[in-house]
């Protein structure tokens, strides 16, 4: 209970603050609720440990990777886990729009890999180059050959910056250019470009790729931030805000969507539909977008570049991709949508960002995924059968202002499924919904990694 302590006693100040008694009811539900997003469900019995001799090798140690190791360690003894990625440090990746929001500080996102890994983890420090699903095995960038009973990929996916013509990644950070997802640095970067464009007024022009991308959520967060911005510096009278969707919707849940699209009203951003940046001037501060009718060009003072993104190529360069489709051209893994299981390779479980699915590239799906790939992972060990599913839960905080959100939750079939029924509306600007995305999400987040939610 100590890591609620802080967030506990800020409510509790708030609420003090507020003698109105519904204001009590309130954040006292606020209270309840962020505990309850903080250490996730009754913690149930320990499961039983199954002994094995089984090789598992994990590919990629982001939130799914680990969270999976994490898991099986808990799960299975005697089991031999090899975790592979080169990367020493860990990215928090929820965290960037809050960086360049500058709500919180660089080092907010970063941390050290190794303390997530369990002691009973094999850690290779290398990147798996291939997989040969026939073989049952994987070769790093190293040349070291790791085979296995079982397999799970959590690679992540990669940023395709070189697909926009003229865009120079060094530029992020300068002359109005910016960029959320590049790293902690272009973050913070990215918000003294944003605050200095929040204190002058101008024109700021906001995206999304027409790719598939990590948290489709997160330009429409910035977007109602630097509105934000420019609204309390008093410039937002002298500026435009303009926001180019690449399809012809802002949110793939029509209700969200169509709630978005009357505060973009209310606030007088302005929408563009199926309009996809196709390259940039950095020089001479001009995007160019593709529309259904033709190219078209917009000048900037500020721009938020988010890049298309795909699958790395050790996964778009194997047999484990979608064979046809938008999905095959990106790369993810052709993966059972309710059992993570590849439909092809069973031995093989595709979790997070890299799984080929409707929804979940999202830290809140990954809570809900690992679960379900290990359980059925150990159900072949055991053999014991297993009915576990995942149905496409993903979750967006949506921010709309500061100190304001919406706690979005949705499925497969674009139904809400909000965790607090009665207490959050998910539709509903909440500053408890803001609490959760700026203070509680976090430890969500590392109990994840963890094993632990």
């Amino acid at each position: 209970m100590k890591r609620n302590t802080a967030l506990s006693l800020a409510l509790q100040s708030r609420q003090a603050a507020c003698p109105d008694p519904s204001r009590r009811l309130f954040i006292q539900a606020g209270i309840a609720a962020t505990g309850a997003l903080a250490m996730g469900p009754a913690v149930a019995a320990r499961p039983e440990l199954i002994s094995t001799k089984a090789r598992i090798v994990i590919a990629g140690a982001g939130a799914a990777g680990l969270a999976s190791a994490s898991r099986l360690a808990a799960r299975l003894k005697g089991a031999s886990i090899t975790l592979i990625d080169a990367r020493a440090r860990h990215l928090y990746q929820p965290g960037l729009t809050l960086v360049a929001s500058g709500i919180k500080p660089a080092g907010y996102v970063e941390s050290d890999t190794a303390s997530y890994v369990p002691r009973e983890v094999e850690w290779v420090q290398d990147t798996v180059a291939e997989i040969d699903p026939e073989a049952d095995k994987v070769v790093t960038a190293g040349g070291k050959t790791y085979t296995y009973d079982y397999l799970i990929v959590a690679t992540g996916m990669q940023l395709d910056y070189a697909a926009i013509e003229g865009m120079d990644e060094s530029l992020i950070g300068k002359n109005g250019l910016g960029s959320v997802y590049h790293s902690p640095a272009a973050a913070a970067a990215t918000w003294r470009l944003l605050s200095d464009f929040a204190d002058q007024g101008g024109t700021g022009l906001f995206l999304r790729p027409a790719t598939e991308m990590k948290c489709a959520g997160a330009p429409l967060k910035y977007t109602f931030v630097a509105e934000d911005y420019l609204t309390r510096r008093g410039t937002r009278g002298k500026s435009e805000v303009i926001y180019n969707a690449h399809n012809d919707a802002l949110f793939s849940v029509p209700i969200v969507s169509e709630k978005v699209r009357m505060l973009f009203h209310e606030r007088n951003i302005h929408t563009n539909y199926s309009h996809v940046l196709k390259a940039i001037d950095p020089a001479r501060r001009i995007a160019l977008f593709k529309t259904p009718d033709g190219d078209t060009e917009f000048g900037y003072n500020f721009i938020n570049v988010i890049p298309p993104m795909k699958a790395p190529d050790v996964i778009r360069n194997s047999p484990l991709t979608w064979q046809e489709g938008a999905w095959a051209t990106e790369g993810w893994m052709d993966v059972d949508r309710g059992t993570l299981r590849h439909v092809r390779y069973p031995k093989i479980f595709g979790v997070g960002d890299i799984a080929g699915v409707p929804k979940g590239k999202t830290a809140a799906s990954v809570k809900w995924q690992v679960p379900v790939a290990v359980e059925h992972l150990v159900a072949d060990i055991s053999g014991r059968p297993t009915d576990a599913l995942y149905n496409g839960y993903t979750s967006c905080p949506l921010i709309t202002r500061l100190g304001r959100a919406m706690l979005v939750e949705f499925d497969y079939q674009n139904n809400l499924t909000p965790s607090f029924p009665g207490m959050i509306a998910p539709l509903e600007e909440l500053w408890v919904s803001w609490v959760m995305k700026t203070m509680a999400l976090k430890p969500t987040y590392i109990s994840m990694l963890r094993g632990r939610a």
